[in-house]
């Protein structure tokens, strides 16, 4: 099968292009710009474009399927002639039930938790030696690529995200996927740049438990009341399995999970991940796994990239990052941290990147998201509101939706740098959470 991808270098579409070239296709793709580490992998599988740019020549009427990207835009050369020449144009997602429709499709979504969630599922059916077909969106330890498709597993799992699928297909991604076993783990309005009404990004969530194929099975989080109320009032028939924080302890710093058989001590921390780790368990249950099963692979989960992970710094300064940007990620993130190290003086950093963090309307969400903290620091750039055309932010009004008078603001990087660097990371413990990078912020010294 001949495939074209366009915007190749995009973090899941470079994957999914790996994925379908170990798989024995023949892939070509474009892009305007591409960074690593997509360029290097890409590079080390022969299918890195010779030169940046699109190029409406690639475009010939022998491709099976060209794949589009959310980066490419309505008006790219190679799309037009794409549809000039009538060729079948997949989104992302689209693309994957393609490669999955004949499978049992396992689709782990929600606003939050979701990214880990897929990744401790995926680590126990590993560490079992269960072989699935996946697609998640964060990098695991024991796993080259975040795309695997074969011809011959019977099972695919998915992480769905409720974003858009392409610049030409305006459905949330996981809508396309028809799930077999789905997983609903949180809902709290993200993405307002789409979703302009909190009615209208909950409508997502309701499309997705209606998409379930009868008789499959829903995994959801009892403790979220607005994932209780679309379970409730979805009309299509399927089995539905609650879930909810399991008991657990911290002993010497090191959480246990109190189970059926026997205290667990676990690598990860946080009842937010707990509670993530009930919603896998009751995935991998329905898998064939056991709980016993289950728990002795759990113990070895350290988490998924960027989810609490620790970063290994040069003067063994305790300091973790974490992907946490929208409101509810952040207060459970900054719970979990509180929780694990309440004895240590608490610094925590949160970057404003997205256009729905920087957002004056969104920012209401953000209400004491950052307490508990001995020292809060929110970190935006007036550069990046200018690029994105948002009206400027002050600090005050940052200060004033976040509930925090001591909140330190900065909104260019070499200030935030200058303090970042008045301090002994020796001493307390830090937390870094952005989607961004600080503006260049070196964080292993």
């Amino acid at each position: 099968m001949k495939t074209h991808f366009i915007a190749i270098g995009g973090s899941a579409m470079h994957n999914l292009a790996i994925a379908l070239k170990d798989k024995g296709y023949q892939v070509t793709g474009s892009d305007d710009a591409i960074f690593e580490p997509s360029r290097t992998r890409l590079e080390n599988k022969g299918i890195l474009p010779a030169e940046t740019g699109w190029f409406p020549e690639k475009i010939t009427a022998d491709i099976d399927a060209v794949i589009l990207g959310m980066h490419a835009h309505q008006d790219n050369p190679e799309l037009a002639r794409a549809k000039e020449l009538g060729l079948k144009i997949y989104s992302y997602p689209e693309f994957l039930y393609e490669q999955s429709k004949d499978k049992t499709r396992v689709v782990i979504a929600g606003s939050h938790g979701k990214t880990t969630i897929t990744s401790m599922i995926l680590h126990v059916l590993n560490f079992h030696q269960k072989d699935v077909d996946f697609m998640v969106g964060a990098q695991l330890e024991g796993f080259d690529c975040m795309v695997k498709l074969t011809q011959d597993n019977d099972f695919m799992v998915l992480e769905g995200d409720e974003y858009l699928s392409s610049p030409i297909d305006l459905r949330s991604k996981f809508l396309l996927y028809q799930p077999n076993i789905a997983l609903l783990s949180g809902i709290a309005w993200d993405h307002i740049n789409v979703f302009k009404t909190f009615d209208d990004y909950i409508e997502q969530f309701r499309k997705f438990v209606a998409s379930i194929t009868a008789g499959g099975v829903l995994v959801y989080n009892e403790e979220d009341a607005e994932v209780v109320k679309v379970v409730e009032e979805a009309e299509n028939y399927f089995r539905k399995i609650p879930y909810r924080t399991p008991e657990y302890e911290i002993v010497n710093g090191k959480v246990h999970l109190k189970t059926e058989v026997g205290n667990v001590p676990l690598s990860v921390f946080g009842a937010h991940n707990l509670l993530n780790m009930e919603g896998a368990r009751h995935i991998c249950h329905t898998l064939g796994i056991m709980d016993e099963d289950f728990y002795e692979a759990i113990m070895s989960f350290k988490g998924a990239s960027k989810r609490l992970e620790k970063v290994e710094r040069t003067d063994n300064g305790i300091l973790y990052k974490d992907f946490a940007h929208a409101p509810s990620k952040v207060k459970a993130t900054v719970k979990a941290f509180g929780e694990q190290f309440n004895k240590d003086k608490k610094y925590g950093f949160l970057e404003l990147h997205t256009y729905s963090s920087l957002n004056p309307v969104f920012l209401e969400q953000y209400d004491h998201a950052m307490d508990g903290l001995d020292e809060a620091v929110v970190f935006y750039s007036e550069d990046a509101l200018k690029i994105k055309r948002m009206e400027p932010i002050s600090p005050e009004l940052i200060r004033d939706k976040f509930k925090n008078t001591d909140l330190k603001v900065f909104t260019h990087a070499e200030d935030l740098h200058a303090y970042w660097n008045t301090l002994d990371k020796t001493q307390g413990v830090y937390l870094m959470m952005s989607s961004g990078n600080f503006g260049g912020l070196d964080l292993t010294k």
